[in-house]
């Protein structure tokens, strides 16, 4: 299983973005596709969760501002981020967990600042 993660950059406090994960490779029939933060000096965060049958969760520090979703047709998962904030600032990680294992992609710098 390959991820790989686009759509970060610098914005504004107040503005979006748009993550996608694009996933290949065999992912078994149940998994989940998790996106990671880590800010700098951090530890790694899990922001929002989808899993295979539809069930959608969030930390709490994004419910109302953040949205996964996922194009199953071209196996892409995406993050949409609303009302950035500074603290949204850091490394977006996406994971996918499988029967299989755990996969990570290379990671996408988000920076939200003035």
């Amino acid at each position: 299983v390959q991820l790989v993660e686009s759509g970060g950059g610098l914005v504004q406090p107040g503005g979006s973005l748009r993550l996608s994960c694009a996933i290949s490779g065999s992912v078994g029939s149940t998994f989940l596709v998790n996106w990671y933060r880590q800010a700098p000096g951090q530890v790694r965060r899990l922001v929002a969760t989808i899993h295979s049958g539809g069930r959608i969760t969030y930390a709490d520090s994004v419910k109302g501002r953040f949205t996964i979703s996922r194009d199953n047709a071209n196996n892409i998962v995406f993050l949409q981020m609303n009302n950035l904030a500074p603290e949204d600032t850091g490394e977006y990680y996406c994971n996918v967990q499988d029967a299989g294992g755990s996969y990570w992609g290379q990671g996408t710098q988000v920076t939200v600042s003035t």
